[in-house]
């Protein structure tokens, strides 16, 4: 007997003890089948011709990018607000309601090209700024600036 084809009996017959395939009589278990006798690539290409893998491969689930903070739409006092700062240069003729509406904008392109700002007619940090209702803070800013000296 070739000693190659020992080793592998004895090697599978082990495997078969191990994993429980034999009972004690000796025969094989009816709840375990013996495991199939496992060939080479090469011989395994000789027999059957390639098939294409039906198993799935697993897709990655990527996460979203992370949004960038939206800004909240600003409240009907701050909107009237803006509405009387506007009225107050002249620029908005209606009554402060409290309301975005078509002369509120119309009112802040006006404001904006006069401000030399682009004129889009959207309440921007820039035109908040020069209506003077800009960032409040509860801290007055520091009064040793350049500017004041």
């Amino acid at each position: 007997m070739n000693w190659a084809r020992t080793f592998a009996a004895v090697v599978a017959l082990a495997g078969l003890i191990w994993a429980g395939g034999f009972s004690a009589s000796g025969q094989t278990s009816s709840a375990r089948k013996a495991p199939a006798k496992k060939t080479t690539a090469k011989k395994a290409a000789k027999k059957a011709p390639a098939r294409k893998s039906t198993a799935r491969k697993s897709r990655v689930r990527r996460r979203a990018p992370a949004r960038p903070p939206s800004q909240r739409a600003p409240s009907a006092e701050r909107i009237r607000q803006i509405q009387q700062a506007l009225a107050e240069r002249g620029h908005f003729t209606d009554a402060p309601d409290g309301k975005w509406g078509a002369s509120s904008e119309e009112a802040m392109k006006r404001f904006q090209a006069e401000q030399n700002l682009q004129p889009t007619g959207k309440i921007t940090s820039l035109s908040l700024i020069g209506l003077g209702l800009g960032p409040k803070y509860d801290n007055p800013p520091p009064t040793g600036t350049a500017e004041s000296q």
